[in-house]
């Protein structure tokens, strides 16, 4: 028997029986609508933390206080004093490697406008700093060298910190907010970045003359980090190597000591938060592919009922002349139309699934084609799978056997 009557045989006996062919796809609906979705979450996390990484900066540079020890208790990095100004200074003219290079010290307190104030963080950069991060002046200008040198009061400005202190529509460029008890005049405001991946407000934040934070602040002689830019990304391990050796060199560490400072580069970052997010979305996929094992054990029972039901007719037509194999094959086309046309519906499914939660949730999501490719693949191995044992039973019934089956 040729495939296209096989075909029209398995289509009429599906047919048949409508309602229970749907609740048999249900498990392969859910199960395909479930991988989907997971995966397009999956995979819009992954691009989103590719995306706001390389808008970082991927050849940008992090150091910070190390490990260190006192009495046999390891110390907090807020009560670490192992960077100088003079490990930035080194840095920035001895790394052939580091094409940038600004300190940080960060503080966190109130700024205050007239009867307008918001929580925010100030943090004390050099202009080097804007670039590293990727920063732009929307309006206004940076603060210069001198104010670096003389511990300038001045300060630029996210849009967060605008919107929260300046209500009444005021330039706020050339007028004095307060830091606490310290007045900051605005020299520029920053251009909107938004929240990044984890959520935090790129846009709530202060950048002022690091020596002020030091000075008029924080009142200390070290520094709270270093942030570089590598020449380019292919460079990075290059520029760490410099930066390593420039630092126990100031630090004057033994060969056989520790570092007492940490170096991190945007690539270890990306490689890490690309790591968590496979194997989160490897999990989320694993749990929505229980359904479709669920929905293929459905598929075989059902089709096992299917063929205890028509006994007779497979007596029948073996008893004028159909062979064991078109037996066998009508029984695993129809578990194998079952099966893709539940993951048909369930693709649908889990595009519209993927696409409500992106609505609903700003959540990014990304549907690629071979999440859908793959997902066919599985639900036909599943028909061919689960439908197996009932189509084989099927072929090994003994026609005058059949043909008695009450």
């Amino acid at each position: 028997m040729n495939i296209t009557n096989l075909l029209r045989l398995a289509l009429k006996a599906l047919s048949d029986n409508k309602f229970r062919g749907f609740l048999t796809m249900l498990g392969i609906i859910i199960g395909v609508g479930s991988v989907i979705t997971m995966l397009a979450i999956g995979q819009g996390s992954k691009n989103s933390i590719k995306a706001e990484i390389s808008e970082m900066g991927s050849n940008m540079i992090m150091i910070s206080p190390g490990a260190e020890r006192m009495g046999g208790v390891r110390m907090s990095s807020d009560d670490m004093q192992t960077l100088k100004v003079k490990d930035y200074e080194d840095i920035r003219s001895s790394c052939k490697y580091v094409s940038l290079v600004s300190p940080t010290v960060n503080a966190s307190g109130q700024a205050v406008y007239g009867a307008n104030n918001t929580p925010t963080s100030v943090y004390g950069v050099n202009q080097d700093y804007l670039e590293i991060r990727n920063y732009k002046v929307e309006e206004g200008d940076v603060f210069s060298d001198q104010d670096i040198h003389s511990a300038a009061k001045v300060c630029l400005v996210g849009k967060t910190v605008v919107d929260a202190l300046f209500t009444n529509g005021e330039e706020p460029v050339g007028k004095v907010i307060r830091f606490g008890t310290i007045p900051f005049r605005i020299v520029g405001i920053l251009e909107s970045k938004g929240s990044n991946t984890m959520g935090m407000d790129q846009d709530d934040l202060m950048l002022v003359p690091y020596t002020t934070v030091m000075k008029r602040i924080q009142a200390v002689t070290y520094l709270q980090g270093i942030t570089c830019s590598a020449l380019s990304e292919e460079f990075t391990d290059k520029a760490i190597e410099e930066i390593s050796e420039v630092l126990r060199a100031n630090h004057k560490l033994k060969e056989d000591a520790d570092d007492d400072f940490n170096i991190r580069s945007q690539q270890e970052l990306s490689s890490m938060m690309t790591s968590t997010s496979d194997m989160m979305s490897s999990l989320l996929a694993a749990v929505a592919a229980i359904s479709l094992i669920v929905g293929g054990i459905g598929i075989m029972n059902i089709m096992y009922v299917s063929v205890t039901e028509r006994t007779r007719e497979i007596g029948l037509r073996m008893s004028i002349g159909a062979k064991g194999r078109d037996i066998l094959s009508q029984f695993l086309i129809e578990a194998t139309l079952l099966s893709v046309a539940g993951g048909v519906i369930g693709v649908l499914l889990g595009i519209v699934a993927a696409y409500v939660v992106k609505a609903l949730l700003s959540y990014p999501v990304a549907i690629s084609s071979w999440s859908i490719f793959l997902s066919f693949a599985v639900c036909t191995l599943i028909g061919i799978f689960f439908g197996w044992y009932p189509a084989r039973k099927a072929s090994n019934l003994d026609p005058i056997e059949a043909l008695r089956y009450e």
